[in-house]
């Protein structure tokens, strides 16, 4: 099937009462293997970029190969743009193909926020793209947005609830604890603002920072409304540990697809288990 918008993905799992994993992918091998993983196991999936890697390989590549991916999949499948503070690239994003973009305009006054995520949604909605914008600030590195943990403000529920009916923001992505990167320690997510926020907005709700955060925790999030979660260091750990252990064996090694297939069935193996984590095994038929 073709690719398709994250929206129904994600109102189904909101519905239904669980997650969709949203992968965040640098290479073929690395996409490949959450497909596989989704086709396994019946799972909707969401493929994203950021934007240092639809600079690295172009957007159009990204498309080329998502779609690619999609069509020979009976699962559906979104391309999502993820953490992007350039209208720009939010359009020729859109223009290419993607179906779902992220505008994070989080950094700036509230009204500011409100205003250029209304001029994403303006253009999305007419392409059919999904567009999540986030309130308050994810703590942690994602590209080159960085957020030092003094500086993560938490979203309030009745800014999220006026948020979503200013913009019409298809998902939101509140700021509620979580970071990018890998926890020194254990998270520390406001579980009663996660439900103050999802009993006040009833669109999709996005959890950021979904590398290491214990089972327990995850499906308390699901349970409390958050539809989607990212999941983007612990797929590139895995992923490089496994091409590690190869070269650590035989140094010599200089076939990519010898050192690649293990790393492939890492992240595959990784992503079956969030999948599982989020509820999201045999749902992939549930989407409107």
């Amino acid at each position: 099937m073709p690719l398709v918008s994250s929206t129904p993905l994600l109102e189904a799992a909101r519905s239904g009462g669980y997650g969709v994993g949203a992968f965040n992918l640098h290479t073929l091998e690395m996409l490949q293997a959450v497909v596989e993983a989704a086709e396994e196991t019946k799972s909707p999936l969401i493929l994203q970029s950021t934007v240092g890697t639809v600079k690295h390989l172009g957007a159009d590549y990204l498309v080329a190969v998502a779609t690619a991916a999609a069509n020979r999949s009976s699962v559906p499948i979104a391309l999502h743009l993820d953490h992007c503070t350039d209208f720009e690239l939010i359009v020729h994003c859109i223009r290419a193909g993607y179906t779902s973009v992220m505008i994070d305009a989080s950094m700036h006054p509230f009204e500011e926020n409100v205003r250029q995520t209304q001029k994403v949604v303006e253009i999305a909605r007419a392409a059919g793209v999904n567009v999540e914008a986030e309130l308050g600030k994810v703590g942690g590195v994602e590209d080159d947005i960085v957020v030092a943990e003094h500086e993560a403000l938490m979203a309030d529920p009745e800014e999220c609830a006026a948020f979503v009916e200013l913009t019409r923001a298809h998902t939101l992505a509140p700021a509620i604890g979580t970071a990018h990167g890998i926890y020194k320690g254990e998270p520390k997510i406001d579980f009663d603002r996660v439900a103050r926020i999802a009993g006040k907005v009833r669109v999709p709700l996005v959890l950021h920072g979904g590398s290491g955060i214990p089972e327990e925790q995850v499906k308390r999030c699901v349970g409390l409304g958050m539809s989607k979660m990212n999941i983007a260091t612990e797929i590139r750990i895995v992923f490089s540990d496994a091409i590690k252990a190869v070269f650590a064996e035989r140094p010599e090694e200089n076939d990519p697809r010898r050192y690649m297939i293990p790393a492939k069935k890492a992240v595959k193996a990784a992503a079956i288990e969030k999948m599982r984590m989020l509820g999201a095994i045999g749902r992939a038929g549930e989407h409107v």
